[in-house]
């Protein structure tokens, strides 16, 4: 099974930015369909972006849209989620992950069979 691992969270100051990584060892991510999903404390995880494998269409949540974008590093092997204009309502826990499929929208839990362990994001006012 495809083990995803996140990393690139933080504590960062309103306004400011982070960018994260999402890799996986003896595989090549570039034939995945990777989303970046988030869950705050007390809230459902929900889909911020996603990526499809192939033809590489990307997709936004509305809240990020503007704001945040995801790119593939093949060189690397990682999908990158480009985080700017940090707000405290982007606080939460952010997990990749890794499906077979094209992108439905910015990602539906369902569709995506492995996840990663998760990384922190916290964004201070």
């Amino acid at each position: 099974q495809l083990q995803l691992v996140e990393s690139g969270g933080g504590v960062v100051q309103s306004g400011g930015s982070l960018r994260l990584s999402c890799t996986a060892s003896g595989f090549t991510l570039d034939y995945y369909t990777i989303a970046w999903f988030r869950q705050a404390p007390g809230k459902e995880r929900e889909g911020v972006s996603c990526i499809s494998s192939s033809i590489g269409s990307t997709y936004y949540a509305d809240s990020v849209k503007g704001r945040f974008t995801i790119s593939r590093d093949n060189a690397k092997n990682t999908v990158d989620l480009q985080m700017n204009d940090l707000k405290p309502e982007d606080t939460a826990v952010y997990y990749c992950a890794a499906a077979l499929n094209y992108c439905s929208g910015s990602g539906h839990q369902s569709d995506f069979s492995s996840w990663g362990q998760g990384t922190q994001v916290t964004v201070s006012p």
